[in-house]
C-alpha cells in the first residue's frame, strides 16, 4: 500500500535521485543558467517598471525627444527580453529530456529487477494500473511540470521580493479621515492591497479547483486502460476473429471509454466553475490597481508616469502573489502525475527489497538437479494452493509432474524459476544455466534470428547455428526469413512457436530445462521428435515437465503425481 506521507515529499523523493547521479553536475549546471536567465528576465521587468514611468511622463508632457528616446530604450530592453526568453526555454528544454531519460532508464531498471514486472501482476489487489502509462507519460509530465512550476515559484518570489519596495515606495500613504480632524496613515497601503487580494483569489481557487486533482487522476488511469484493450485486440486479433467476438470487443471499448467520457465531463464541470473565477479574478485584475491608485492620481501627487508605474508594479506583485491561481490547473494535474509515479515506485521497492511477502520461499542455487524439500504453495492473498511438496530430479534425469487442472503445476515450475514468492519451503535448483519453455513462448519483436537467439543477442550466434536448429526442429522453411523483421508472435501458428522454443534449447544448452505442457499444440508425432531431440542432447540436460499427455511418459524416468497425497514419485515402468 501507498504510504500516506506528504505531496511535496513523494516529489522530492521522486525527483531528488536525479540530483545526485553521475549527471548531477551537468544538471546543477543547466538548472543554474536556467535561474540566472530567469533573474535576468525579473531584472528586465524592474526595468520596464521605470520605462512605464519615464515613457508616460513624455506622453503628458508633449516632450517628443524624450518619447523617441524611450521608444530606444523600449527596443533594446524588449530585444534582451527576447534572446533571455529564447535561451531559457532551450536550456529548459535540453534539461528536461535529459531529466526525462535518466528517470525513465532509472524506472525501466527497477521495474525489470528482480522480475517485478511479473511480480507486479500476481496481487491484482496491489497492482499499480497500466506501468506502461506511467512510465512513457506520466515521467515526462512530471519532469515538465516540477521544472515548470518550481522555476515559476522561483520567478515569483524573485519578482515579489523585487517589487514589493518599489511598490511600497510609488503608493505611499493613504490618509483614512475619521472625523473631528483625526485620521489613519497607512503606509504602502497598495503592498495590502495586493496581498489581501491575492491571499483572497489563492483560498477561493484552492476551494473550487480541489477536486481536479483526483478527477486528472482518474482521468490519467481511464485513457491508458482504454488504449490497453485496443492493444489486447491488436495482440488477439486471430482467437477473436475465430471466435466472432467483434461485437464483445466494440462493447468493451465502449464501457471503457464510456468511463473516460463520463470523467472528462467531471473535469469540464470543474474547469467550468474555476475559469469563471480565474478569468473574472484576472479581468478584475487590470482594474483594481487604478482604481486603488486614482485617489493619489486624482490629487496630484503622481503624475500619469507615476500611475502607469503604479499599476505596473502593483500587476507584478499581484501575478506573483497569485501564481497558485493561474496554475492551479497544472498543480493538480503534477499532485495527481506524483501520486502515481511515487506509488508505482514504492511498489516496486516493496518486491525489489523482497517485503512482498512475509514467508518468502527459499532457493539455493548450488549443486546438480533440482531438490524441492517440504514446499508449502500459496496464492497471493495467502490462501493455500498446495501444501508439502517434495521432489527432486537427479543430474541427467527426466521428472514428469501430473495431476488436474488447479493443482498448482505450473505455479510450482513459477517458484522453482524464482518468480513464485507466495509460500514456504526450501528450493535447490544447480548452479548451471537453466530454461523454462511455457505453453506459449514469448516471441520479442525483431528478426527472426533475434526471436530464436532470445535472451540471448543474434549476434552471438553464427548464422549456421540458428539454420541448424531451425532444422532439427521441423522449420527449415523458416531459415530463408532469419533476417526479416516482423511480429512473429502473429506470424508463426502457436505449434511453430513451440517448436522455434526448442530450438532455443537446442542453441541454448541448459543444464536444466523447465517446459510446462510444452508441446500442448503439436500432433504426436512431432512431440515425439522433440522430446527425443532432449533425451538425446550430447550435453545431458536434466528434465522437469508439466504435462497431460500420456504419451510424455516414455521421455522420462519417474513421475510425481500431485493428485496423490501424500505426493509420491512413482518410476516409469
Amino acid at each position: 500500500m501507498v504510504t500516506k506521507v506528504g505531496f511535496l515529499h513523494q516529489a522530492w523523493k521522486l525527483a531528488w535521485p536525479y540530483w545526485k547521479s553521475e549527471e548531477k553536475w551537468s544538471a546543477i549546471g543547466l538548472l543554474v543558467a536556467v535561474v540566472v536567465l530567469n533573474l535576468i528576465t525579473v531584472g528586465l521587468n524592474v526595468r520596464f517598471n521605470t520605462w512605464y514611468n519615464d515613457f508616460y511622463d513624455a506622453l503628458q508632457q508633449y516632450n517628443w525627444a524624450q518619447f523617441w528616446r524611450q521608444l530606444v530604450i523600449f527596443g533594446i530592453i524588449a530585444f534582451l527580453f527576447i534572446v533571455v526568453a529564447v535561451y531559457s526555454l532551450y536550456l529548459r528544454q535540453i534539461l528536461h529530456i535529459r531529466w526525462r531519460r535518466w528517470l525513465t532508464d532509472r524506472l525501466l531498471h527497477n521495474w525489470l529487477e528482480n522480475q517485478s514486472y511479473y511480480r507486479l501482476q500476481l496481487n491484482q489487489a496491489t497492482t499499480p494500473d497500466n506501468p506502461d502509462q506511467r512510465i512513457s507519460d506520466d515521467l515526462d509530465r512530471f519532469a515538465t511540470l516540477t521544472l515548470g512550476l518550481s522555476l515559476g515559484l522561483l520567478s515569483s518570489f524573485v519578482t515579489l521580493v523585487s517589487f514589493l519596495s518599489i511598490l511600497w515606495t510609488l503608493s505611499g500613504a493613504l490618509t483614512i479621515p475619521l472625523g473631528s480632524g483625526a485620521a489613519i496613515h497607512v503606509p504602502g497601503y497598495m503592498v495590502f492591497a495586493a496581498l489581501f487580494y491575492a491571499v483572497g483569489g489563492t483560498a477561493l481557487t484552492r476551494w473550487i479547483g480541489y477536486p481536479l486533482i483526483q478527477l486528472n487522476f482518474d482521468q490519467q488511469r481511464y485513457e491508458a486502460d482504454f488504449r490497453f484493450s485496443m492493444v489486447r485486440l491488436r495482440e488477439n486479433a486471430e482467437n477473436v476473429a475465430f471466435y466472432g467476438g467483434e461485437a464483445r470487443e466494440l462493447d468493451t471499448f465502449q464501457i471503457r471509454f464510456a468511463r473516460i467520457i463520463a470523467n472528462w465531463w467531471g473535469i469540464i464541470r470543474r474547469r467550468k466553475r474555476l475559469t469563471w473565477f480565474t478569468t473574472g479574478y484576472g479581468q478584475l485584475a487590470i482594474i483594481f490597481p487604478l482604481v486603488v491608485a486614482a485617489p493619489r492620481y486624482f490629487a496630484k501627487a503622481i503624475q500619469l508616469g507615476g500611475l502607469m508605474q503604479i499599476v505596473s508594479a502593483f500587476g507584478q506583485v499581484q501575478d506573483s502573489l497569485s501564481f497558485i491561481i493561474s496554475s492551479y490547473t497544472e498543480i493538480a494535474e503534477y499532485q495527481a502525475v506524483v501520486q502515481r509515479l511515487f506509488g508505482f515506485q514504492q511498489r516496486l521497492n516493496e518486491i525489489i527489497e523482497g517485503r512482498e511477502t512475509s514467508q518468502p520461499i527459499e532457493i539455493d542455487h548450488r549443486g546438480a538437479g533440482v531438490d524441492v524439500d517440504m514446499l508449502d504453495l500459496n496464492l497471493p492473498d495467502g490462501q493455500m494452493l498446495r501444501p508439502n511438496i517434495s521432489l527432486a530430479a537427479t543430474p541427467g534425469e527426466a521428472l514428469l509432474i501430473t495431476g488436474a487442472s488447479g493443482l498448482g503445476k505450473s505455479t510450482l515450475l513459477r517458484a522453482i524459476a524464482g518468480i513464485w514468492p507466495f509460500g514456504r519451503g526450501r528450493i535447490r535448483v544447480g548452479e548451471g544455466r537453466s530454461l523454462f519453455l511455457p505453453q506459449r513462448p514469448y516471441l520479442p519483436l525483431g528478426t527472426l534470428a533475434d526471436t530464436l537467439a532470445y535472451p540471448r543477442a543474434a549476434a552471438e550466434l553464427s548464422r549456421d547455428s540458428l539454420a541448424e536448429a531451425l532444422r532439427a526442429v521441423g522449420l527449415s522453411h523458416l531459415i530463408d526469413r532469419l533476417g526479416e523483421e516482423a511480429n512473429w508472435a502473429q506470424r508463426l501458428s502457436i505449434g511453430e512457436q513451440q517448436r522455434l522454443a526448442f530450438a532455443r534449447v537446442l542453441l541454448a544448452r541448459p543444464d536444466i530445462v523447465f517446459l510446462d505442457e510444452a508441446t500442448s499444440a503439436l500432433d504426436e508425432a512431432a512431440e515425439i521428435s522433440l522430446y527425443r531431440l532432449l533425451r538425446e542432447a550430447p550435453w545431458r540436460p536434466t528434465i522437469v515437465s508439466v504435462g497431460h499427455h500420456g504419451t510424455l511418459r516414455r521421455f522420462h524416468d519417474a513421475v510425481v503425481d500431485l493428485a496423490r497425497s501424500p505426493i509420491s514419485r512413482a518410476a516409469v515402468g
